[in-house]
């Protein structure tokens, strides 16, 4: 008999949510817009995140994950319900199931709080907490039932999380403040005082995108922008080394906590790293030249994931599928 269930990756960006027997049915923005006086939310995802900027003013749009961590609790458990909602997943005659990734350094009390969020006015819900790094291993493939030990590297829009994980479980961790916002953040900065212009955060992400840590296929790539000495349009192209210069601060910290985390693999872990590689997921995975400098630093095997934005909620759905069971009940 069909049992119906949802999985969901809450992530500081974007929240994405899969159904059973459907696949992903939402990748939106974590975002929310509330009312300042009655606190009720209004819009979540693409229609709360396009008012930024130009929102009423008795309107608040908020994102409530910052760098990888539930900023704002009562913000995130009404974007979960508002994004529940609008997946409509329907309950079947089995009980309902649902697996909810967390970010690694959530509280109880937030775990708790996600968890009651899901079963709002879904009180048959059977929810399971699942942690983003063991999401991120068996979404790339990894073996839930394994005792091989698998290094991720997912890098979010907030965070990155560099875990050794072994079946369902964490192993060993290091948590940064550095996703994809922060390399946006730096390549901004980077133009404005090599170039004398500034950029919005859409361009910058176009610039690391396109021309990385390598340079990509062309030496230099398009921007448009306001010239800060005379406040007017302008067109520039911005060279491979502006940005790469401008990441390598955030690069070698990452590349670092891979470094220091591979001194800390038990010795019969090793080989099984060795044998799956180091595994990265997370946009911030796509950085042309990052798993190069991985490997180079590390000597280990570094592979991106196939869909590597997709690969938190796609671990969640085999999770949900195949071995929900592993996992304890929410409390």
């Amino acid at each position: 008999m069909f049992r119906s269930g949802v999985a969901v990756d809450l992530g500081t960006v974007n929240t994405l949510v899969h159904v059973r027997g459907k696949g992903v049915v939402l990748d939106e923005p974590s975002a929310i817009a509330l009312h300042k006086q009655a606190g009720g939310p209004t819009l979540v995802g693409w229609r709360a995140d396009d008012l930024m900027g130009t929102e009423p003013a008795d309107i608040d749009v908020v994102h409530p994950l910052r760098d990888g961590v539930i900023s704002d609790l009562d913000a995130a458990t009404a974007m979960l319900r508002g994004f529940l909602h609008q997946a409509h997943f329907r309950s079947s005659l089995r009980r309902p199931r649902a697996v909810i990734c967390v970010p690694s350094g959530a509280s109880f009390i937030e775990r708790r709080a996600l968890a009651a969020a899901a079963v709002y006015r879904r009180p048959r819900l059977a929810v399971r907490l699942l942690e983003e790094p063991v999401a991120a291993a068996v979404g790339g493939g990894a073996d839930p039932l394994g005792t091989e030990g698998v290094l991720v590297v997912d890098i979010g829009g907030g965070t990155t999380e560099v875990a050794l994980v072994v079946g369902t479980h964490v192993v060993r961790l290091r948590t940064l403040r550095i996703g994809g916002n922060a390399m946006d953040e730096a390549i901004l900065q980077a133009v404005k005082a090599e170039l004398g212009l500034q950029i919005g955060p859409r361009a910058a992400e176009h610039l690391k995108k396109t021309l990385g840590l390598t340079g990509g296929t062309e030496e230099s790539a398009p921007v448009v922008g306001i010239d800060t000495a005379r406040g007017s349009v302008r067109e520039e192209r911005v060279s491979g080394p502006v940005v790469a210069s401008a990441l390598e601060h955030l690069v070698a910290a990452v590349v670092d906590a891979v470094e220091e985390l591979i001194w800390e693999i038990p010795p019969d872990l090793a080989a099984g790293v060795v044998r799956r590689k180091v595994q990265m997921s997370g946009g911030g995975a796509l950085l042309q030249g990052l798993a190069g400098r991985i490997r180079t630093a590390t000597g280990v095997t570094t592979v991106i994931v196939e869909e590597p934005l997709r690969s938190v909620v796609r671990g969640a759905a085999t999770i949900l599928e195949r071995h929900f069971d592993l996992l304890p009940p929410a409390q």
